[in-house]
C-alpha cells in the first residue's frame, strides 16, 4: 500500500491546535511540504518549525482569519502566484460554531459559520483545484461532523451549516472525478480538543451537573467507552490523501468510535 506523500504539497487550515494540527504532523510524517492556514502567528511559527521534515521537505505557513473570507482569498491567492506551487492536498478545517437551541440563534450566527465553513472552503477549492488538475493529483479533505448522519443535540447552528458543507463537498465530488482529484468528509466524533472541553462545559452548566458527569454521560454512548484522540483523525486524513484512496471519493467518514446509530 503506497501511503507515501513525498513531494506533495498540502495546505492545512487551523493547523495550530486539535485535529488540525495533527493533521499537519500526520501529512508532513508522511513526507509531505505543509502550509498551515490559521490567525494566531505565533502558534503558525512554533508547529511549523518543529514538523517532520527530510529530503527537501519545506514547511510554511499563512496568517489568516476565517471570519473574512476576501482576506482568506487574496493571501492565498498571492501565496500560490508567489511560490508558483501546486497544492495537492486541501485539508479544510475550522473551529464549530458556538453550541445552542437552533431557535436562539440570530441571523448573524448562520451567516458568519456559513463564510467560516462553506465560503472559505470554496475559496480555497477554486484556488488550489487548477493546480490539481496539472499535476494529475488531487485530494480535497473536510473535517465536519458527525452531525451530517444524525443531528447533535444543542448544536443547531452546526448542524445546520455541517450539512451544507456535507452537501457541497458531494456534488464537489462529482465535478472533479473525471481530473482524478478526490473529495471527501471526516465526520470526527467526541475527540479530545479544547473545543469539545468548551462544549462540556456549556452542557455542563446547562444541565446543573458537574463537567465529570457530563463526559460520563458522552463516553456511555460510545462503543469503545472513549473519546478519540485527535492523532486518530489526522490517521484517517492522511489515508484519504495518499495514493491507496485514489477511488475513494463524495464519501463522509466516520471516525467516533461506533457512536453512531447508522451506517
Amino acid at each position: 500500500m503506497n501511503i507515501s506523500l513525498s513531494s506533495r504539497n498540502a495546505f492545512v487550515c487551523g493547523s495550530t491546535q486539535g485535529i488540525g494540527k495533527a493533521c499537519a504532523i500526520e501529512l508532513a510524517s508522511l513526507g509531505a511540504s505543509v502550509t498551515l492556514l490559521a490567525r494566531n502567528e505565533e502558534s503558525l511559527k512554533a508547529l511549523v518549525g518543529g514538523l517532520p521534515a527530510a529530503n527537501g521537505q519545506k514547511h510554511d505557513y499563512i496568517v489568516a482569519d476565517f471570519n473574512d473570507p476576501a482576506d482568506l482569498k487574496e493571501k492565498v491567492g498571492r501565496y500560490i502566484g508567489e511560490t508558483e506551487k501546486n497544492i495537492h492536498i486541501l485539508v479544510n478545517n475550522s473551529g464549530g460554531p458556538p453550541s445552542g437551541p437552533l431557535l436562539n440563534a440570530q441571523p448573524d450566527d448562520f451567516q458568519i459559520a456559513f463564510n467560516r465553513h462553506l465560503i472559505c472552503n470554496q475559496l480555497l477549492a477554486q484556488a488550489v483545484v487548477p493546480g490539481m488538475k496539472e499535476s494529475d493529483y488531487g485530494r480535497i479533505i473536510n473535517i465536519i461532523s458527525t452531525s451530517v448522519k444524525i443531528p447533535i443535540e444543542g448544536l443547531g447552528v452546526s448542524n445546520t451549516i455541517r450539512a451544507a458543507v456535507g452537501n457541497w463537498a458531494k456534488t464537489l465530488a462529482n465535478e472533479l472525478g473525471a481530473f482524478g482529484i478526490t473529495v471527501n468528509n471526516v465526520l470526527p466524533g467526541s475527540t479530545e480538543t479544547q473545543r469539545l472541553n468548551d462544549l462540556f462545559s456549556k452542557q455542563a452548566s446547562r444541565q446543573k451537573k458537574t463537567i465529570e458527569q457530563v463526559e460520563e454521560q458522552a463516553r456511555a454512548v460510545i462503543p469503545f467507552g472513549r473519546f478519540a484522540q485527535p492523532e486518530e483523525l489526522a490517521w484517517a486524513v492522511a489515508f484519504l490523501a495518499s495514493p491507496s484512496a485514489a477511488y475513494i471519493t463524495g464519501i463522509n467518514l466516520p471516525v467516533d468510535g461506533g457512536r453512531l446509530g447508522n451506517l
